[in-house]
């Protein structure tokens, strides 16, 4: 007779218990890149609410930020290192196709005595919810009992300086969260999917196969973006995403005290809000005006920001939203650390 199989055991719910960020010294002003792209500071502002953004220097790699980022977070949760089961990480900025940066990254930070599980996601600016998802998964199937997520870039590395259409959207940046049991539900269903139809309408330039042999007539990739059409699509179908996550979390929008979605665009957002008809006392996060598109980094940054101005509070509810290349999307409801 076959013996049985024991289940994993994990805990009844998951919630967030810690965030933290990380933001690069150099703040780049919008007068430091008009002149190559022949646009103002009043048109970008515009365009994209965007005044300023963050540009990483060569000390601030993406697994440093992220391992100062995850330390905050650390902290906040009061958590120590080595209770961290797992380490999930979003981003499409570490230059290496292997080894994953979270395995440097765990190892530094002595998750789990140096020896916790890690791997990268990339799914873009969404990959922060991806990652918050199977974070909560985890705890929840009993593959452990604390998840570090990290949302991490460095867009910056991969800007074109000489393009109209991307030259002053992109920041660098890290936000982590700790996830962790929770006796009450802390972290909603999860309302994702992607749309390939829509896969060439943000993507790099050139495949890192063209640079194959040091092929100098191919310049460095960069991201591209056709931003009327990604703006459609985030307006008309994010809106219904974030929707749905409500519906699935069974709240409405006047139980939130705070909508975080992806930081990618000032008049996205305010879109959204309208097709939500959220309550005007409902705060929305606009860190992209300081910050910039930073992608995966973006809803912890944001969520970071404000609990620490306090737009938000501990223990509230809020709607993160997001989505990016791939098309990729991803909302759920969560209770804030």
């Amino acid at each position: 007779m076959t013996a049985p199989i024991r289940p994993p055991v994990g805990a009844a719910h998951a919630r967030i218990w810690g965030v933290g960020g990380y933001r690069p010294v150099r703040v780049v002003p919008n007068s430091e890149l008009v002149d190559r792209i022949d646009s103002s500071d009043e048109w970008i502002q515009s365009r994209s609410g965007i005044k300023t953004r963050r540009w990483a220097n060569d000390e601030e790699t993406v697994a440093e930020m992220s391992i100062a980022a995850a330390g905050k977070a650390l902290a906040h949760a009061g958590i120590a290192a080595d209770q961290i089961g797992c380490v999930i990480v979003s981003t499409v900025t570490h230059l290496k196709q292997t080894p994953s940066i979270a395995t440097e990254i765990a190892y530094k930070l002595g998750a789990g005595g140096g020896r916790a599980p890690a791997f990268d996601v990339s799914a873009a600016c969404a990959g922060f919810c991806y990652g918050l998802t199977l974070a909560s998964d985890m705890v929840r199937g009993g593959s452990a009992e604390y998840v570090l997520v990290i949302g991490v870039e460095r867009l910056s590395d991969l800007t074109n300086r000489d393009d109209r259409g991307t030259a002053f959207i992109f920041g660098d940046g890290a936000g982590a969260v700790v996830v962790g049991p929770s006796d009450t539900p802390g972290i909603g269903p999860v309302v994702w999917g992607s749309d390939g139809s829509k896969a060439d309408t943000i993507t790099q330039t050139e495949s890192w196969e063209a640079l194959r042999g040091g092929n100098a007539e191919v310049p460095f990739p960069t991201l591209r973006m056709e931003g009327q059409t990604v703006f459609r699509w985030a307006v008309w179908e994010m809106a219904k995403v974030c929707q749905q996550a409500l519906d699935a979390a069974g709240v409405t929008t006047e139980d939130l005290d705070a909508f975080i979605p992806h930081q990618a665009n000032m008049r996205i957002t305010d879109a959204m809000i309208k097709a939500l008809k959220l309550p005007a006392e409902v705060p929305v996060a606009r860190d992209i005006a300081e910050t910039g598109n930073t992608s995966a980094a973006s809803i912890p940054l944001a969520m970071e920001r404000m609990l620490e101005t306090g737009e938000a509070t501990s223990g509230g509810t809020a709607l993160v939203m997001g989505f990016g290349a791939g098309l990729v999307y991803a909302g759920q409801v969560i209770t804030l650390p």
